[in-house]
């Protein structure tokens, strides 16, 4: 039963979208899933007009993915996996402030890197909605590891807040310069975040 039912929903999708990847179907469902939830808003927005954008029924969407948090979550899958391997390469590194900057780099990098710049716009516009959400709570502790490399017990709470702070900075620039270029967005807050992670007591 379960293998007819499977059947079914394939040869639907495939009878809707052509022969494409079930790889490159969860691709296009989450760049357009992502563009009407930050459009009109992530409550706002339904599975059923994520289908009609894509042209296929609710069925075969569902096939993909159940609900609009599993399309949210898949998205946020590679953001996981990122922070993961960084805090992993913090962790072997030296505590040094040339380490620090190197962390800051790679992490300004990535969040301007594919489709980070637009789901840091989703985010931004979807706070409410999405504050009690799994993976926001996963990114808060990858977060938090993370500027716990940056500081030290001995550190006044002045410095431990400027090198907090650098972190937020390369976040806030996307809700604060929304109207700027990526180039300018980009180093703008790169540059601020490095002078907040140079901080110290000296």
């Amino acid at each position: 039963m379960i293998m007819s039912e499977r059947t079914s929903t394939d040869s639907a999708f495939a009878t809707e979208t052509g022969d494409e990847r079930p790889r490159d179907t969860r691709a296009r469902i989450q760049e357009i899933a992502l563009r009407l939830f930050t459009e009109q808003g992530y409550e706002a927005t339904s599975l059923r007009e994520i289908a009609e954008e894509l042209g296929v029924t609710k069925a075969a969407l569902y096939y993909h993915f159940k609900t609009k948090e599993d399309i949210v979550a898949s998205m946020m899958i590679d953001r996981v996996t990122f922070m993961d391997s960084l805090i992993d390469w913090v962790r072997d590194q030296p505590r040094t402030p040339e380490v620090r900057r190197e962390a800051i780099r790679r992490y300004a990098d990535w969040l301007h890197a594919g489709s980070q710049g637009q789901i840091m716009r989703f985010m931004e516009r979807n706070q409410t909605a999405l504050k009690g959400h799994q993976t926001m709570g996963q990114m808060r502790e990858k977060m938090l590891a993370l500027m716990g490399f940056f500081v030290d017990t001995d550190d006044s709470l002045t410095v431990r807040l400027k090198r907090t702070l650098a972190v937020f900075a390369l976040h806030a620039v996307w809700f604060m310069m929304p109207d700027v270029t990526d180039t300018e967005r980009a180093d703008t807050s790169l540059k601020v975040a490095l002078e907040l992670i140079d901080a110290s007591d000296g």
